[in-house]
């Protein structure tokens, strides 16, 4: 039985007798491109990599054929190719959108003390969201310690929603069709649109930010054909329905909230996504009121959720008949689900948090 290759892994061998002609059906017949060749004078092995697959050819005695999944999203697909090796290529259509599970809303409060894990690039992940809601939602608390330059490289991912808000340091990014790289600060977010082509540059020592997204399981892509910063800038440009915004922090506008004591300002999220998505900060404005007069609030919408920015405060969520009372500070996280009621309370002089909902207007007062 042939060998069957894992489409995504990288440096799957071929064995092959005829290197040439492989090469000319990969590149010519399959669409992938050479990305490394060894040695130079006598070549025996050549990378090449496309469609979110890379093969690694190597001049053999004998071929040795196998199969290959490669997911294209061009009306080839639903066919089989077959490489002068005799390898299979099955290619499948590319999942043009994402599996968005059902939502699982609950209540959860995850403290500032859990652990964080390796992720991609040298960051360090923290899961803000343990159940994901069925996988629906995904909100992360991600660090770079040591700052300087980020291994990065250009990608992009295919999601419904996704926002990055810096807590603390500074992070240099690079966004498509956005002029550019530009200094996000703390305080400061940016919505990135479903595709949008970006970069981590560099951070400050001590970064951490928050991301949100949604699904929680989504594809990320290595880009290889756009290098950023893109030549001409389309600020306005749609992605997905969706535009990329930068909103600054320094300069904001402060208005009332819906709890008195606490003042808002919001940020471009809900205009970038239409709608489909909001962000506020929420800061003590004044010492909280006398508890008979704390307003409860409460939402029917998809999703509403809480992280702590500074400071500390006492969060009561009313639940399936069951109120509970937690104290939360810098970085403790909230996920209210459709129906609960909650108020805010105790709060410091210092108490800030950010607040995440899908729609943009899903809390109001009960």
């Amino acid at each position: 039985m042939p060998p069957t290759i894992d489409p995504g892994r990288l440096d799957t061998v071929i064995e092959c007798v005829d290197l040439d002609a492989m090469v000319e059906f990969f590149t010519q017949v399959v669409g992938l491109r050479v990305d490394r060749i060894a040695p130079a004078d006598s070549p025996s092995t050549i990378v090449l990599s496309g469609h979110g697959a890379s093969v690694r050819l190597h001049r053999g005695a004998i071929d040795v054929p196998g199969r290959f999944a490669l997911a294209v999203s061009d009306d080839r697909a639903g066919t089989t190719l077959t490489a002068p090796n005799g390898t299979e290529i099955e290619l499948v259509a590319d999942g043009a959108g994402y599996a968005l599970p059902d939502n699982r809303p609950s209540l959860s409060v995850v403290r500032s003390d859990d652990g964080f894990g390796a992720g991609r690039a040298g960051m360090a992940y923290r899961d803000l969201l343990p159940d994901r809601w069925g996988g629906r939602f995904i909100a992360s608390h991600i660090r770079i310690p040591g700052g300087g330059a980020v291994a990065d490289v250009v990608h992009f991912h295919r999601i419904r929603f996704q926002m990055i808000f810096c807590a603390r340091g500074w992070v240099d990014l690079v966004y498509e069709d956005q002029g550019p790289p530009f200094r996000l600060e703390a305080g400061d977010c940016v919505v990135q649109p479903p595709e949008i082509r970006h970069r981590v540059l560099q951070a400050s020592v001590g970064l951490e930010v928050i991301e949100i997204g949604c699904p929680a399981v989504h594809d990320t892509f290595v880009e290889h054909s756009i290098e950023l910063p893109t030549a001409v800038a389309v600020p306005d440009r749609s992605f997905g329905g969706q535009h990329f915004v930068r909103d600054v922090a320094a300069g904001a506008d402060w208005s009332p909230w819906l709890i008195d004591g606490l003042s808002t300002r919001r940020t471009g999220v809900a205009t970038a996504t239409d709608g489909l998505a909001g962000a506020t900060v929420v800061r003590a404005d004044s010492a909280p009121s006398a508890p008979s007069a704390e307003r409860w609030l409460t939402h029917d919408g998809e999703f509403v959720f809480d992280v702590v920015l500074r400071g500390q405060a006492v969060v009561t969520v009313e639940h399936l008949g069951v109120r509970r009372a937690e104290s939360v500070a810098a970085f403790d996280a909230i996920a209210v689900p459709p129906g609960a009621t909650w108020q805010w309370s105790d709060w410091s002089d210092d108490f800030e948090f950010l607040e995440v909902t899908l729609p943009s207007d899903a809390v109001s007062v009960a």
